[in-house]
Order: C-alpha cells, then structure tokens, then sequence
C-alpha cells in the first residue's frame, strides 16, 4: 500500500520566507516612511507660514497699516510667534532669534481681539503649544515668517 504525502517541504517553506523578507526589505526602503513624515510635517509648515502672513496681512489692511495694532514692530528684529503671556526662551528653537525676550505674542490680536485666526499655529513636531516654532521679522514694511524647525535641510519661509 502506498501513502502518498501532499505539503510542502521544509526547504520550500524557507525559500518563501526569505523571498518575501527581501520583498519587504525592498519595499520598505523604497518607500522610506520617516522622509514621507518629514514631508508631510514640512508641507504643514509652508501651510502654516501662509496662514501666518494672510492673517498678519489682513490685520494690517483693516488698521490702516499700523503695526502696533497688529502686535508687530518694524525694526527688523527676528522674534519667535508665541502664545499669550510667554515672554522668554524664545531664542531656544529658534536659531535666527537672539535674545531670549525676542517673542511675538501675536495670539491676542491675531485671535483674541480681531479673530484673523482660529488658534496661533504651531509646529506639527512641536515640543510646546506656547512657543509656535515660527519666526517673524518685519524689516522695512516687509514681513517675513519662517518656520524654525523646518526638515531635511528645506527652508520654509514667505514674505510679503
């Protein structure tokens, strides 16, 4: 009487191990899931400098172009966007701020008092809601936002 066996063999269970390691071996490096992060983190930045300078702007139409009434001051010093009440380490992620009291609180007129914005954005890495990691310089009747802590060596920065 002869028996006959249906399955696989050790070796043939192997070989399907190891060609699908590779696969996902490959894969995985193709599609590099910590640089797909950092662009997506990136993106949200260039979103959030945009909405930072339409809001700024608008504010400045509304008031006549007075600074002041914005919560900004033209004299070309970088100062980090923070939240109400925060007054110092302002230059610690930021590199372009010097001082330690550069900051821009911004929440009050931006959000508070004229509602130009929802909330005060902050960076999607963020490592506090009350420093937003952007910077803002208005030099010359130009303002400047950048993001601090921007990816892969992009610089995310607008100006009008």
């Amino acid at each position: 009487m002869s028996r006959i066996k249906r399955g696989f063999t050790l070796i043939e269970i192997l070989l399907v191990v190891a060609i699908l390691s590779i696969l996902l071996v490959v894969v995985f490096a193709a599609l590099n899931p910590a640089t797909r992060l950092a662009d997506t983190r990136n993106a949200r930045r260039w979103n959030d400098v945009n909405q930072y300078l339409t809001a700024i702007h608008e504010c400045l139409v509304d008031n006549g172009g007075t600074y002041a009434t914005c919560g900004l001051t033209n004299d070309g010093t970088v100062r980090e966007i923070v939240n109400t009440g925060i007054a110092t380490a302002c230059n610690a992620v930021c590199t372009g701020v010097l001082a330690t009291g550069d900051c821009a609180d911004l929440e009050t007129e931006l959000v508070t008092n004229q509602a130009y914005l929802g909330s005060i954005p902050t960076d999607p890495g963020g490592v506090t809601t009350d420093h937003s990691e952007y910077s803002i310089r208005v030099n010359n009747g130009i303002v400047t936002i950048a993001s601090c802590s921007a990816e892969g060596g992009e610089t995310i920065s607008v100006a009008r």
